[in-house]
């Protein structure tokens, strides 16, 4: 019986990546080396400086090869997480292109999508992201196909929302070229019963975020998550779910210990912080897109929650 082809696949760390992305993608394929007793897969890590690359918990890990040595490479997976949205680095836009243009695959963990789509090797794939990112991306990128799926493999690219999904994409991955056993195999090693489908949800359920299981409370913070920029007032809340304010104010201080009012408002600067950290959208615009009437309100209201004021907390990030 003849032995398959070794696939050699390229980790290419990005400062400030998510380690257990990096990890969840990596061990499957030792898994399927072990289980199979075959050398299916090879795997080397790279920098673009060739340098040690810290992660976001501050540990670092070391390249085993150069940033050139990659004429053997057969997919290259871009590593990143909360450092990638500041990176506009045309020299490694270009060697991914030229990476692309040679026929090897490329993939992405987490933010890791945001490198591929700003080098434009995104266009005509479906793609996805860390759920923090992907209403950035869609500002930036309207065009592509952002779905928001735990993963996506469409063509030569692959790209995962991160942290667990990467396990996952990588035991679909096993499974698409050496079958679904092998890859339950693996799964199993790490405790993982269920390889998840990629439109698995990547979020929380609300009644586990929010820690209740009243439905009209659900159904309500579900609505003001969908009106985060054209905000409703709590009449117009009661009215599509059946209730007074009254009953509201009476069911948020009961299940959150908050006020209907506070935890919208809050909603809506968690959203303004996440533009501000993960998108290049104006304080303008992103006052706007939160629902603010003004950006010297949104600037009030933002320093009150956070201790900051938009301006620093956008140059936190660089």
């Amino acid at each position: 019986m003849t032995e398959p082809e070794t696939r050699k696949i390229g980790f290419l760390a990005i400062p400030q990546f998510s380690m257990l992305s990096f990890v969840a993608a990596m061990e499957p394929l030792r898994a399927a080396n072990r289980l199979s007793e075959q050398p299916l897969y090879e795997w080397h890590i790279f920098s673009q400086d060739n340098q040690p690359v810290a992660a976001s918990n501050g540990l670092p890990i070391s390249p085993d090869r150069r940033f050139d040595e990659t004429s053997d490479i057969d997919l290259m997976i871009v590593v990143a997480g909360i450092g990638a949205t500041v990176i506009r680095d045309k020299k490694l836009f270009e060697w991914l292109r030229q990476l692309s243009r040679r026929g090897v695959a490329l993939g992405a963990t987490s933010t890791g999508s945001l490198l591929l789509a700003r080098a434009w090797l995104l266009s005509n794939h479906r793609c996805t992201i860390h759920w923090e990112n992907k209403e950035s991306f869609e500002e930036e990128f309207p065009e592509l196909n952002m779905t928001g799926e735990l993963y996506e493999i469409d063509g030569n690219i692959m790209t995962c929302s991160g942290g667990l999904a990467s396990l996952d994409m990588m035991c679909h991955k096993i499974a698409l070229e050496h079958g679904a056993d092998l890859a339950m195999g693996c799964a199993e090693q790490f405790i993982h019963p269920q390889i998840r489908p990629a439109n698995d949800k990547q979020r929380m359920e609300l009644q586990f975020r929010h820690n209740t299981n009243h439905p009209r409370l659900l159904k309500v913070i579900q609505l003001m998550q969908n009106h985060t920029e054209e905000v409703l007032n709590l009449t117009e809340i009661g009215e599509k779910v059946g209730l007074s304010t009254r009953q509201m104010e009476r069911l948020f201080r009961t299940h959150l210990r908050t006020t209907p009012n506070a935890f919208y408002m809050q909603l809506r600067l968690e959203r303004g912080k996440h533009l501000l950290l993960q998108s290049t959208m104006s304080i303008t615009q992103i006052s706007t897109a939160c629902g603010f009437n003004s950006t010297s309100y949104f600037t009030r209201c933002y320093t009150k929650g956070f201790g900051l004021t938009p301006r620093e907390q956008r140059q936190k990030r660089e």
